[in-house]
C-alpha cells in the first residue's frame, strides 16, 4: 500500500526542476509515490520527467494537454493519488533530505486530519525560516480555532498547500481539491475551506521545504491578467464563510484580510500592464461593493490611514457606478 503521494505540479521550470527531482530522490521510499503534473510546458521539463519516471522510485508522469494553472494540476495529481497520506510539492521548490519522513512521522503520531509545517524562504542567497502563525506545536487542535483573532496574522494566512500533509479522508470528503482554473491565490479559498470543515490539525515546525521567492516564470512575478485571480479566490472564501454556521465571527476575518489583499495589489499597481491595472481597479471596487457592507465598514475602521483611506476611495467609485 503507498503510504505517502506526492502531487507535484511542473510548468515551464526546467532550471529548476533538476533541484526539485534530486530532493525527491532524496525523500524516496519504498511506500512514497511521486505524481509529476508536466502542465504542458514548452521547455525542456517534460524531457526531464520523462527521464524522473524512469529512475526516480515511485514517479509517475502525468502530462496536461492544455495548460490548466496551478490548481488544475494539483487537482490531476490527487485524482491519480493512492496514499493514505498525501502533500504538495512545487516543481521551482525543494525539500531537505528526509523531510517527507519526518512530517510523516508527526502526522501519524498526532493521529490528527492534518499538520502544518514552517518553511524556508529562499531569495537569491538568503534563506528565512517562515513559521505558521499559531502558537501551540505537537499538540492536535479544532481548525476553526485557528481563524482568528481578525487582526491577527493566523493560520488561514499562511496558506502555503506545500507547507503540511493530510490525511486521505480529506480527500474523500472533497476537501482537498483546488478551485479549477485559478492561477493564483488558488490556495486561500482552499486552506479556508479545511480549517472550517476539518476535525483536527496541528502545527508541527520542521521547516524542511525550501520555496523559492523572485522566480521569473512565477504568477508572483508576472503582472498580468491571471493575476487577477485573487477576486475570484477571495468571493469564493467569502461566499462559502457567509454561509457558515459561524459567519458572524469568522466573516470580518475573512473581509479584513481581503481588503488586505486588494490594497498590497492597488499599493503596486505599477508592475501590471496597463489595461490589467485598469481593471484591477474596477475589479477591486466592484468587489468591495460586494462585500457584507457592515462588516467592511468596521474592518476599513480597523485598518491603518492608509489602506483606508485607499480602500474607501475605491469603494465610493463603485458606489457611484464610476470605472476606476
Amino acid at each position: 500500500m503507498v503510504k505517502l503521494s506526492v502531487v507535484v505540479p511542473f510548468y515551464n521550470v526546467q532550471t529548476y526542476a533538476p533541484d526539485a527531482l534530486k530532493s525527491l530522490e532524496l525523500n524516496a521510499r519504498d511506500d512514497f509515490e511521486f505524481l509529476l503534473v508536466d502542465d504542458c510546458s514548452t521547455d525542456g521539463t517534460p524531457e526531464l520527467l520523462e527521464r524522473a519516471a524512469r529512475e526516480l522510485p515511485g514517479a509517475v508522469h502525468l502530462r496536461h494537454e492544455k495548460n490548466g494553472g496551478l490548481a488544475t494540476a494539483r487537482n490531476t495529481g490527487l485524482d491519480a493519488a493512492s496514499g493514505e497520506y498525501l502533500t504538495f510539492m512545487d516543481g521551482d521548490d525543494w525539500l531537505a533530505a528526509g523531510h517527507l519522513e519526518r512530517v510523516l512521522a508527526a502526522i501519524e503520531a498526532l493521529s490528527c486530519d492534518f499538520v502544518r509545517n514552517d518553511h524556508v524562504q529562499v531569495t537569491g542567497k538568503t534563506r528565512t525560516v517562515q513559521h505558521i502563525p499559531y502558537g501551540p506545536q505537537g499538540v492536535p487542535a479544532d481548525p476553526r480555532t485557528a481563524i482568528l483573532p481578525a487582526e491577527r496574522p493566523t493560520s488561514v494566512d499562511y496558506p502555503y498547500a506545500w507547507a503540511g500533509m493530510y490525511h486521505r479522508r480529506l480527500l474523500d470528503r472533497g476537501l482537498l481539491h483546488f478551485t479549477d482554473g485559478l492561477r493564483t491565490a488558488e490556495d486561500r479559498p482552499w486552506i479556508w475551506r479545511l480549517h472550517r470543515e476539518a476535525e483536527s490539525f496541528a502545527s508541527v515546525g520542521l521547516p524542511g521545504i525550501f520555496y523559492r521567492r523572485g522566480v521569473s516564470t512565477s504568477l508572483t512575478q508576472i503582472g498580468d491578467i491571471r493575476q487577477l485571480d485573487f477576486i475570484r479566490a477571495f468571493d469564493q472564501v467569502i461566499s462559502e464563510t457567509a454561509a457558515d454556521r459561524d459567519a458572524a465571527l469568522l466573516l470580518p476575518k475573512a473581509v479584513r484580510t481581503y481588503c488586505a489583499i486588494i490594497a498590497h495589489h492597488i499599493g503596486s499597481i505599477e508592475r501590471f500592464e496597463p489595461a490589467v491595472a485598469k481593471k484591477l481597479r474596477s475589479m477591486s471596487s466592484a468587489a468591495l461593493g460586494r462585500m457584507p457592507q457592515d462588516v467592511l465598514d468596521a474592518a476599513l475602521n480597523s485598518m491603518d490611514t492608509e489602506r483606508s483611506v485607499l480602500l474607501r476611495r475605491l469603494r465610493r467609485r463603485a458606489g457611484d457606478g464610476a470605472v476606476a
